[in-house]
């Protein structure tokens, strides 16, 4: 697979056939991207488990999921693991998710904007994973699906172009 391109179809197909998603490195803080992305993926239907050890000491939620300290504590399947961490510690995190994968019917690693590790790639594909590096479900699904006006993009509504007065 070449993790620099991914056809539209490879895509829609990983969003289409998920439901259930663990996010590692979930953030309560709704300042963070993780946590908009959580939410709106939430809204399109996905159950999004939140996977953070440090909120999960707590025993915290994150929009009304109980947040869990390891991929291996998530109760039942799950279809994809969604890292929001940083390209090196992609790397155990999909070591972890290869080690539960059977245990959990896991089929996709996906790592978010920013975060790529090849190597990590390379291991869960060898484990017959699908992987998707550096780009965002969220963002994706809404360019699929036609939602990206819901952010102001080509809605034609946001602009910088003073209007035309009409004459009379």
């Amino acid at each position: 697979m070449d993790h620099d391109n991914y056809p539209d179809t490879y895509i829609l197909e990983i969003l289409g056939k998920v439901r259930t998603i663990a996010m590692v490195g979930a953030s309560p803080n709704w300042k963070r991207p993780s946590n908009f992305a959580m939410k709106y993926l939430q809204e399109k239907g996905y159950r999004v488990i939140p996977v953070n050890p440090r909120v999960a000491e707590t025993g915290g939620e994150i929009l009304g999921e109980k947040v869990l300290p390891s991929l291996r504590e998530v109760p039942g399947t799950i279809d994809m693991v969604d890292i929001f961490r940083n390209s090196e510690a992609a790397g155990s995190i999909t070591d972890e998710a290869i080690a539960v994968a059977a245990e959990k019917g896991l089929q996709v690693i996906w790592m978010q904007l920013g975060v790529c590790n090849e190597a990590a790639a390379r291991r869960a594909e060898e484990a017959g994973l699908s992987v998707v590096m550096n780009r965002c479900p969220k963002i994706e699904w809404a360019r699929l699906h036609s939602e990206l006006s819901w952010g102001g993009f080509n809605s034609g509504v946001l602009t910088s172009r003073r209007r035309r007065l009409q004459s009379a």
